[in-house]
């Protein structure tokens, strides 16, 4: 008899199959250093992509590293990332984060975090205010420490509870760790590409309020999809 560990992990290699044509419309990722990826990261929540990135490049052009965002005025913060949702918020956390990693590391270099367990390397991050396993696993993944999890935001979470993979219940660490589980060989680059899939197939099918099930290529597989 299968077992339900082998039977999703059979099911995440086919939707990551059915995906990929959806690459040809997606730009890659660049890998920032891992102190970038977490400032980037940070401001991203519920934000539209190229809002956060102008807002990310605003603070490199205005403070210039992340030592520098650390000694700055929240107000100043939130001021060059006002587009942003909840700015002063997200000020706030970035400013007392980055505050709070330059006592312990001057340098600013997280590249230690490659030499953790993926849990502990997961909870140093969780540690810092505004910090929660999107952002956590963000940090590890998708820049050039490449741990091997996955980043889940709304818009993955949304997939996955539809395809009955997490239960309505999950939150993005429940359903980040299920998916992680699910692929032990897998690299960081799998889990990037994705979660970029996922997202995708959130943004243009698997929208919040009404699905456009007969555009998803995962429909079949789908126990929430309308006929």
């Amino acid at each position: 008899m299968q077992s339900l560990f082998d039977f999703t992990t059979r099911d995440v290699l086919r939707w990551h199959q059915s995906l990929l044509p959806m690459l040809a419309d997606i730009d890659p990722l660049p890998r920032r250093k891992p102190i970038g990826q977490l400032v980037k990261s940070l401001i991203s929540g519920r934000t539209r992509d190229p809002v956060s990135l102008a807002a990310y490049h605003r603070l490199r052009a205005r403070f210039g590293s992340a030592r520098g965002i650390a000694g700055a005025d929240p107000r100043m913060v939130t001021q060059a990332i006002a587009d942003v949702t909840f700015a002063p918020e997200k000020a706030e956390w970035l400013v007392t984060a980055l505050r709070l990693i330059g006592h312990d590391r001057p340098d600013f270099c997280l590249d230690f975090l490659a030499e953790y367990a993926l849990d502990d390397a997961l909870a140093w991050l969780e540690r810092l205010p505004g910090v929660g396993r999107k952002v956590a696993a963000a940090t590890l993944n998708a820049s050039t420490l490449r741990r091997p999890v996955l980043i889940v935001d709304g818009h993955v979470l949304r997939v996955l509870v539809r395809l009955g993979f997490v239960t309505a219940r999950s939150d993005a660490r429940a359903a980040s760790e299920a998916v992680t589980a699910a692929m032990p060989n897998w690299g960081a680059d799998d889990f990037l590409t994705l979660h970029m899939l996922l997202k995708r197939l959130g943004q243009v099918a698997c929208r919040p309020d009404i699905p456009v099930c007969g555009m998803c290529p995962l429909r079949r597989d789908c126990p929430s999809a309308r006929d």
